[in-house]
Formats: structure tokens, sequence, C-alpha cells
């Protein structure tokens, strides 16, 4: 994404057109746009000629081509590539190279806080014709999600759950008080940082469903916003819509307990379950 938005900005302040650089390594317009969006892999060949064609010095050609040849490896969830959706592949590439993540989740624990088997019985249900591999290996693919919050440079994580989400009881009775004990450890992680809306809250501003923003260590790579639906998902970059979701977030965080509250109000329901 990094270097699709290079590429956008080059080709502007060559002056250049879709047209024109399209023409200059024989493809449509639609695929120089799809390049700049990332929606496609960047093939070092119309790399190279697209950067001279920009009047980009060679020393800088070859940099940029080295970071193309980078970024068109596999990441390490390419070989989950049979059970992962397509419309799903951009968002665990978000996720991996993120520095902030924060989030509004109504309905479930969030993947990177799930237990193994609370992970299990919500794919199982999302999948209900799915092989026991193919399910295996899709819970595998979100618990390796997790190792994440090991790295040195695991990014900050803030997440306002919904009291439902805490409530609903998924794989059962066992199952539900393992994965609030994970969320009650994972509260000793320096970088994770959970509220809890409750019912007493009302009504608030994130009610229509989840979403998940994406904040980035690179100048060049704005915040994205990341939805989903039963067959889908949608991102969104442009700043009106971003600032819409994170205004959103503001006032939920206000709204939901605070983030000392969270260890009482986790115990408690482990003590009711």
């Amino acid at each position: 994404m990094v270097l699709g938005r290079r590429l956008r900005q080059l080709r502007e302040r060559a002056g250049v057109s879709f047209g024109e650089a399209a023409r200059a390594i024989e493809v449509t317009a639609l695929t120089i746009r799809r390049m700049e969006k990332a929606e496609v892999g960047l093939r070092v060949p119309y790399v190279r000629e697209l950067l001279r064609a920009y009047g980009v010095p060679a020393a800088e050609i070859d940099d940029f081509v080295a970071l193309a040849r980078e970024a068109n490896k596999p990441g390490w969830w390419y070989k989950y590539r049979d059970v992962l959706p397509d419309w799903f592949r951009a968002y665990v590439s978000l996720e991996s190279e993120a520095s902030v993540i924060r989030l509004y989740e109504p309905h479930y624990v969030p993947g990177l806080l799930q237990t193994y088997d609370y992970a299990r019985a919500l794919l199982r249900v999302g999948f209900p014709n799915a092989s026991e591999e193919d399910l295996a290996r899709r819970v595998d693919l979100r618990v390796r999600r997790q190792d994440l919050l090991a790295k040195p440079d695991a990014p900050a994580v803030w997440a306002i759950l919904d009291e439902t989400v805490l409530r609903r009881p998924v794989g059962g009775t066992e199952v539900m008080r393992a994965q609030l004990d994970r969320l009650i450890e994972v509260l000793d992680t320096p970088k994770v940082r959970i509220q809890v809306m409750r019912f007493a809250a009302g009504a608030h501003p994130g009610a229509y469903g989840p979403f998940h923003h994406f904040r980035f260590g690179f100048s060049e790579l704005p915040d994205v916003v990341y939805t989903e639906n039963l067959t889908g998902s949608v991102y969104y970059d442009r700043p009106e819509d971003v600032v819409a979701h994170l205004e959103v977030l503001d006032r939920m965080s206000v709204q939901a307990e605070p983030v000392d509250r969270t260890r009482d109000i986790l115990v408690e329901l482990r003590k009711e379950s």
C-alpha cells in the first residue's frame, strides 16, 4: 500500500495521466489504478518502466524495485490462503503492520484476544459445512495472529467491548470461563487496553456494528478503518470517513466504563459464569 501510494505521487508529480502511464507498460488504465491502490501485486518490470516514464533517477529506481520485491513476498499467512477469504487478506496484512489498533466489538471477543476453544466454537458456527481439517486450519490462523502481541514492536490495542460480548455464551460454560480468564490475563499486557460498554450506558454512537481502526508507523500510509458484513468487507481510508469513525471511538471511550474498572468487571462476570 505504501509503494502504491508512492507510485501515485511520482506519477502525479511527473504530470503523467493514467492513460499515459498505461501506454508506457502496455496495460489498461485500470491496471495502473489497481497498482496504486495495492489491489494487485507490483510486477517488477512494470514498476521499473513506470519509474523511468516518471523521470525517477536510476539509483532511486533500484531502491524502489528492491522494496517492491520485498513487498511481493508472501506473508506468514500465505500457507493459510485456502481458508483465508480474499476480502480478509488485507485485514491480516494491515493488522500485522499497524502501530495502533482501536476497535469496537458488539458481538464477540476480538480475534486477537480469543482462546483456541472460543475461536473454534465461533468458527464452527460461521463455517458449519467446513471439514474438521479446514476448521482446524482456520482456528490455527486466528491463533497465529495473536503472536503479534508478543513482539517487541507490538501494536497498541485499545478495544471497547459491548457487555453482550462478555455475557453471550460461546462454546459452553467452561469455554467462556477460560475466555474471561484470558481477557483478565491480557490486561497485564502493557499495550493492551480494554473497556466495557455496559448495558446501563444505554444508546451509544457505535451501536450500528463492529469496526476496527488501524494506524501505521509510515507517514505515507493513511489510517484505515475496516468493517465487515456477511459476505465481505469494506476498507475506508478517505480522511473524512476515518475521522468519523475515530470520533465515534472517542465518544464511546468516554461513555464506556473506565479502563481501571475492566478487571473488576471481568472478575465479577467470571464469578457469575
